[in-house]
């Protein structure tokens, strides 16, 4: 993810989730219907569910929403203090929503 990361994003620290959006750039345009890709380190993911006394799946669950929110505009770095409260908002409200349909567990698919 470190080495991602450097490459493509030009930060040179690892991380849990990074997303690339399809929707930006040369490739815009391509397919409306693509958003882009999302890649979840499992194993920082599996560490931070470890700290966190959650589920693994809990865990990877709520990277992947957090980095579809990202494909879908919502910014927690560059976008200031407001932008990045709306994202966190928006994450727990969504993931409130998959905890209650049971969809937070890998039998609850």
């Amino acid at each position: 993810m470190r080495t991602i990361n450097r490459e493509y994003l030009a930060k040179d620290h690892p991380t849990n989730v990074i997303s690339f959006s399809l929707q930006e750039g040369d490739c815009s345009g391509i397919n409306p219907y693509a958003l882009g890709d999302v890649i979840i380190s499992a194993e920082t993911a599996a560490l931070e569910a470890e700290v966190g006394g959650i589920m693994f799946f809990e865990r990877l669950s709520f990277l992947l929403l957090h980095g579809i929110l990202h494909l879908c505009g919502y910014d927690h770095e560059r976008s200031g203090e407001a932008e990045a409260k709306k994202m966190q908002q928006k994450e727990q409200q969504l993931f409130r929503i998959l905890k209650k349909e049971g969809l937070l567990s890998p039998t609850g698919l």
